[in-house]
């Protein structure tokens, strides 16, 4: 089976620093993969990989079975989801507005641009499957950030992508709205299973129960990958923050606190 993403021993360097060092990885169709490690430790270059917005110094990096630097990466783009809660908007627009927007793929709604009766229900259908039917009419400022992440999920899934990538998702959120924002997550394994997930966080309490792979780096290295139970441990994590942190796992919900006052699980 050919991976919706493969990366092939990738290496970046910036101004003659190394930020990634050899991470490889390959994601196959259904699979959620947490991306995990320490504020620096590349998880925002490595992302840039995944969406084919950023070029390897080294190494291969293939979406959906095309190569970056031998394909035209404008259509693969429109095949890759991202939800960014940091999403800049030029206008208020509505709801609906901004989940049309991912089809059109920019920020606004551009002139003359109207969507097709099909388009149209599509929004709906999008809407309702991230529980934002009742505030389609509402404007983007007003919104909570809760809402404006479900939102934003579902404008990465109207374009119907085989790659959906969430970038710390949860971020400025407090506990009621993480909550609600990771059910709208672990309903996608059903509304849409054969669409892969890379989330991003350096919380392992914003996980989803639905996450199936995990990959911790630091310092630009692979420190574990593979299934989330047998990656996501106190000694894989402890080692990708340098500092002793024990895990904990509950249904299907990690914990994390600092090993001197905690159990591990």
């Amino acid at each position: 089976m050919t991976p919706v993403l493969e990366l092939d021993d990738v290496t970046f360097r910036r101004n003659g620093k190394q930020i990634i060092d050899g991470i490889s990885l390959a994601v196959q169709r259904g699979e959620h993969w947490a991306l995990l490690g320490p504020n620096g430790a590349g998880k925002s270059t490595l992302l840039g990989f995944c969406a084919a917005v950023t070029f390897p110094t080294t190494g291969t990096v293939t979406v959906l079975g095309r190569r970056m630097g031998r394909t035209d990466l404008a259509p693969l783009r429109r095949s890759i989801g991202h939800v960014n809660p940091r999403h800049r908007l030029q206008y208020p627009l509505t709801v609906r507005d901004v989940v049309l927007t991912g089809i059109t793929a920019t920020n606004d709604i551009p002139m003359r641009w109207t969507p097709t009766p099909a388009e149209a229900r599509r929004a709906e259908t999008m809407l309702a499957a991230v529980g934002m039917t009742g505030k389609a009419d509402d404007v983007w400022p007003t919104l909570s950030q809760g809402e404006r992440g479900r939102t934003l999920i579902a404008r990465a899934l109207i374009s119907e992508p085989e790659l959906l990538l969430l970038d710390e998702p949860t971020t400025g959120l407090d506990v009621a709205a993480r909550e609600q924002l990771l059910e709208t997550i672990d309903g996608l394994d059903q509304t849409h299973p054969d669409v892969a997930s890379i989330l991003v966080t350096h919380h392992l309490e914003e996980l989803p129960t639905t996450t199936t792979h995990a990959l911790l780096i630091a310092d630009g290295r692979t420190v574990a990958s593979g299934p989330a139970r047998e990656t996501i441990t106190t000694d894989n994590v402890s080692a990708a923050f340098s500092h002793p942190i024990a895990v904990g796992y509950d249904e299907g919900r990690w914990t994390a606190r600092a090993k001197a006052t905690a159990i591990d699980v």
